[in-house]
């Protein structure tokens, strides 16, 4: 069986940040193949805890996938990007 997912990289500091987004998980690396790399591994752990406890199908549900044959089918974006939004009431 397979999943897929969108990824979100970005840089704190020096560490790479992974995120994958529907799933919300995390993992970081020194670069961004390493990050990407160590979400993958998280993704797989976190799958197979969820599934060792019995949450699996109430998680992925959640997160808009459906099962369709040998094949997770992952929720369908329509969009993604950046906004920008003047927060004009908020001091800082």
């Amino acid at each position: 069986m397979e999943i897929q997912f969108t990824t979100r990289i970005f840089k704190e500091g020096r560490t790479y940040v992974a995120q994958a987004l529907e799933l919300d998980v995390s993992s970081c690396g020194g670069s961004k193949e390493k990050a990407l790399k160590n979400l993958k591994g998280a993704v797989r752990l976190f799958l197979e805890e969820a599934e060792k406890m019995g949450t699996l199908e109430q998680i992925l549900e959640e997160a808009g996938y459906g099962k369709r044959k040998r094949k997770i089918a992952s929720p369908t974006f329509i969009s993604v990007q950046r906004v920008t939004l003047p927060l004009t009431h908020v001091k800082t």
